[in-house]
């Protein structure tokens, strides 16, 4: 049977946030309807965009904002906007002042641009001192956004379509972990080993969360702005994209990939019909609950590490899900930090899904907790001060933009077609990249 041990702490990772009152007061256009008080007391009115449009629509977020309501009387309102298109959709929005009070930090924003557009939420290494994974989105010694969860980075499988497929170890290598979804296959015509969300897009950018596990390396990201190669055989963009191009070719994922839903994705996994989705511990909850839905057995959904063993341990890169940041247009920033602290202190969201705590010493989830007793967490270390944007630069420079999905649609469909090799996918994808470092040298 796969490992069910537990473990009761995670590794402390430096980060963190302090307690600063903020005013409210701010030139420029926000979300919120309302000023607060000029002692920066919370009160008033606030928007609030979330990603999270399952959570908005069950009412979860009602309780929440009743509950925020409750220890803030004087705060009038707090309306959620839920967002499909989370990244698309604000990164429109920010192109003017009106993009809410409180949000999660789009990942198309770099480094140098956090101050164009958030408010600095405090100085980076004291806010360290409470928060984990406080780096992520720093620059220049202040942070602009606090995570709301920790997630760890592996796959989410059914688990008993694998061992009725006679896996029940995890796979330690990219070829164990093909054979296995072989074995599913040639258990069950009508499962799909490996679905990869294709048409939704966002979900292949998932597979991110397993460079740095691949050679268990926390400067993995700080190491390729320095090389012209990154993707060879044995690098961690290398065995992740191969394994990708080598599963599609094989016919292990689903029949069409130009035809998945990611909420039907859910269900799917489930009931057993799909046996594994490469997404991030966030992803836990949602499937169980899917499960459930369909009236099969929420235990069925299981959690395994990226499959690669480095010096016999299995390894796992742990960070912060979005950060919550605030307008720097806002015109009720008081309340905006207001909710963002209460939300990571009081709501219980972490624990709710399944993730760690971004507090550090925060406490492990049940769901977690044979996880973590298998496998090594590391936190991806920072960029040297002053090289916080270099990635970003190059990516966009040599035209690969590895945050847009359609560098991995690219990819499938190569696979699927035929029409370009992994070695010649890779050659291609080394001449953008070290043009794009010629470039932004």
């Amino acid at each position: 049977m796969f490992p069910q041990k537990r473990r009761t702490r995670v590794l402390a990772v430096a980060a963190a946030t302090t307690v600063l009152a903020l005013t409210a007061a701010c030139s420029g256009g926000g979300g919120g309807d309302e000023e607060a008080n000029d002692d920066g007391t919370p009160s008033g009115a606030i928007t609030v965009l979330t990603w999270r449009t399952d959570l908005v629509e069950d009412g979860t977020f009602d309780d929440y904002v009743e509950k925020f309501k409750a220890a803030y009387p004087e705060v009038t309102d707090v309306k959620v906007e839920g967002i499909t298109d989370y990244e698309g959709e604000v990164k429109t929005r920010m192109s003017t002042d009106n993009y809410g009070d409180v949000l999660a930090i789009p990942g198309s924003v770099t480094p140098d641009q956090y101050a164009d557009f958030f408010e600095p939420l405090g100085d980076q290494e004291e806010m360290a001192k409470e928060y984990q994974w406080i780096n992520d989105k720093s620059f220049e010694g202040k942070s602009y956004g606090i995570p709301v969860v920790g997630n760890v980075q592996g796959y989410v499988y059914n688990k008993r379509v694998w061992e009725e497929a006679g896996v029940t170890e995890f796979p330690d290598t990219p070829e164990a972990f093909l054979d296995a979804l072989q074995k599913i296959k040639d258990n069950g015509v009508e499962i799909a080993p490996l679905y990869t969300n294709y048409k939704d897009g966002w979900p292949l950018s998932q597979w991110d969360g397993w460079l740095g596990a691949v050679t268990a390396d926390p400067d993995w990201k700080n190491k390729i702005v320095e090389s012209d190669t990154p993707w060879t055989p044995e690098s961690d963009y290398g065995v992740v994209d191969g394994l990708i191009y080598q599963a599609v070719a094989d016919g292990l994922t689903e029949a069409d990939p130009t035809t998945t839903n990611w909420e039907e994705s859910k269900r799917l996994l489930g009931t057993g019909q799909v046996a594994t989705m490469v997404l991030g511990s966030w992803a836990i909850p949602q499937m169980q609950a899917a499960a459930e839905a369909a009236g099969e057995d929420p235990a069925d959904i299981a959690y395994a590490p990226t499959p690669v063993k480095v010096d016999g341990k299995f390894h796992s890169v742990a960070g912060g899900d979005y950060n919550l940041g605030i307008n720097v247009h806002s015109k009720n920033k008081a309340t905006a930090r207001a909710w963002i602290d209460w939300f990571n202190h009081e709501s219980g969201f972490s624990e709710s899904q399944a993730g760690l705590s971004p507090i550090i010493d925060g406490p492990v989830p049940a769901a977690l907790e044979g996880f973590v007793s298998e496998v090594e967490l590391i936190t991806l270390n920072p960029a040297p001060e002053g090289k916080e944007a270099l990635f970003g630069d190059i990516d966009k420079a040599s035209g690969i933009v590895t945050t847009d999905p359609k560098f991995r649609q690219q990819t499938i469909d190569d696979a699927r077609s035929g029409a370009r090799t992994i070695e010649q996918i890779f050659d291609d994808l080394n001449a953008k990249w070290a043009e794009g470092r010629a470039s932004v040298a």
